[in-house]
């Protein structure tokens, strides 16, 4: 995957300056940017004659481009709306319109003027990091399994005006922008891959690739045989039925002091998941190669981590397996015992990954956890619940809670918190074994929590059901989510 590279600027007048395309935001009522005013003026009105003409008006998300002018050989009008009520939606509407505009041209570098965009809910940090995200994925590409895959952006560099920033916090803002974005295309990637390439061994393998060259990350892989002796009963009743070895991918970046505890993300990490003995209808099935979007997001949480070098301490498991239907599968039925010593019966094997997850818990907890985030793609019912909008959140700590919460909102990759009352463990009694593994037909994203709770006792834990917001359907693919969500929570908290 390309990687674009962004520039902060100080830039005194937009007409004496050099760019393929200088992109110049116009509010309602065609009213022009500084840096519209100057080009105009270079132009002998020529931008002011175009939007005269009534094509263009300053709509939020219109675009016109133009033949340039002096060293600007296009000009790009872009939409902003109503200079007062421009928002983070209107600066979002904003990225998207740029993104749009500058694929169909041949421009490899451009600049964009935002010095007059105050965003009323935003400062301009945000919208340079916005601006950096936006346009790193929308540079994305899959082209691992397709012989003509779609052409790559002509963009290669994206010079932002600072502003009233200095050009230091400006280019901050720009790295921590393009960091997530490489971030959350790092976890599409993965999720895109179909099944018979990105195993739990291929799994390992990445995450090796990931540490290579980076002395702060530390790989190490688990096999099947140390998990038997750890007791990892339930991990390995998933992967039983497949040819595939389950992996327990352990990536730890040490960017803090050794004392610092560190933040634990653990992610599900099936990667096919045809629902075992209980297995799936055929329909969409060919989509549970997206199974694995938890292990995904932490892969790409750990990019961002990495390429911001924070100040922190970041644990990444990922448990790993295939859950397939064969003679050696788990069947509905049998009672398997856990790393914790809590015997599950399993009712469905279709609910396979609070089984692999609940291991890779109680794993985490020899780290000495500051919190551990789970990440899955868990439930249907969730989807149901909250639809692709809003990933599910689950927590035994209301601080940690709020602070997911405001990440989320912060970054736009936002979740909304479900009940996890005691209530509902009643539900998961089984007469067979400690607990069973599915607990009927209601409340089945809260019961699925409400099982992984049992195995978190002992720190601070939350709980991320990403089942509707880790891809889309109509086009489909990988959404890359929650990394933003991930990211700006480890930002946060490295101060």
């Amino acid at each position: 995957m390309s990687k674009l590279t962004f520039t902060a600027r100080k830039i005194k007048d937009a007409a004496q300056a050099r760019s393929q395309c200088a992109i110049l935001p116009v509010f309602g009522k065609k009213a022009l940017s500084t840096a519209a005013q100057q080009v105009d003026k270079a132009c002998d009105g020529a931008v002011s004659a175009a939007i005269d003409l009534g094509d263009f008006s300053g709509k939020s998300g219109q675009t016109c481009m133009l033949p340039g002018v002096g060293g600007n050989k296009r000009l790009l009008l872009v939409g902003c709306g109503d200079k007062s009520k421009f928002d983070r939606a209107a600066a979002r509407e904003l990225a998207k319109a740029i993104s749009k505009a500058l694929a169909s041209c041949e421009a490899s570098e451009a600049t964009v003027y935002c010095s007059d965009l105050e965003v009323k809910d935003g400062d301009p940090q945000w919208l340079l990091a916005w601006l950096a995200r936006h346009f790193t994925c929308t540079a994305y590409r899959y082209t691992e399994t397709v012989s003509k895959p779609k052409p790559a952006q002509k963009l290669a560099r994206v010079v932002l005006e600072a502003g009233s920033l200095s050009t230091g916090a400006a280019q901050k803002a720009l790295d921590q922008g393009l960091a997530v974005g490489l971030g959350i295309n790092e976890a599409r990637n993965l999720a895109n891959l179909p099944g018979n390439i990105c195993t739990p061994s291929y799994l390992a393998q990445h995450a090796r690739k990931l540490a290579r060259g980076e002395p702060r990350l530390n790989v190490s892989i688990l096999e099947e045989k140390k998990m038997k002796e750890l007791g990892m009963g339930s991990l390995l009743s998933v992967s039983a039925g497949s040819d595939q070895p389950a992996k327990l991918v352990i990536m730890h970046y040490k960017g803090g002091k050794s004392a610092q505890k560190p933040y634990v993300l653990v992610g599900k990490g099936i990667t096919f998941d045809s629902g075992g003995i209980s297995i799936k209808p055929g329909a969409k099935m060919d989509e549970m190669k997206f199974d694995m979007g938890g292990a995904a997001s932490v892969f790409g949480t750990l990019r961002t981590v990495t390429e911001l070098g924070l100040p922190i301490n970041v644990v990444g498991i990922v448990a790993a397996a295939e859950n397939m239907p064969s003679g050696g599968a788990t069947k509905p039925g049998d009672v398997v015992t856990s790393m914790a010593g809590k015997t599950i019966e399993v009712l469905n094997t279709d609910a396979e990954g609070r089984l692999v997850l609940c291991d890779a818990l109680t794993y985490a907890g020899r780290f000495k956890p500051q919190v551990v985030i789970d990440i899955a793609t868990l439930t249907g019912a969730c989807v149901v619940a909250l639809g692709a909008h809003a990933s599910g959140l689950y927590a035994n700590d209301d601080k940690l809670a709020e602070a997911l919460l405001a990440a989320g909102t912060e970054s736009h990759d936002r979740a909304w918190r479900m009940p996890l009352w005691d209530d509902y463990q009643k539900q998961l009694d089984s007469n067979f074994a400690d607990i069973a593994n599915i607990g009927g037909p209601g409340g089945g994203s809260i019961t699925a929590a409400c099982f992984l709770s049992r195995f978190t006792g002992d720190y601070h834990w939350a709980h991320l059901d990403i089942a509707g917001s880790a891809w889309d359907s109509a086009p489909k693919g990988a959404t890359g989510r929650p990394v933003g969500l991930l990211s700006q929570y480890l930002i946060e908290q490295a101060g």
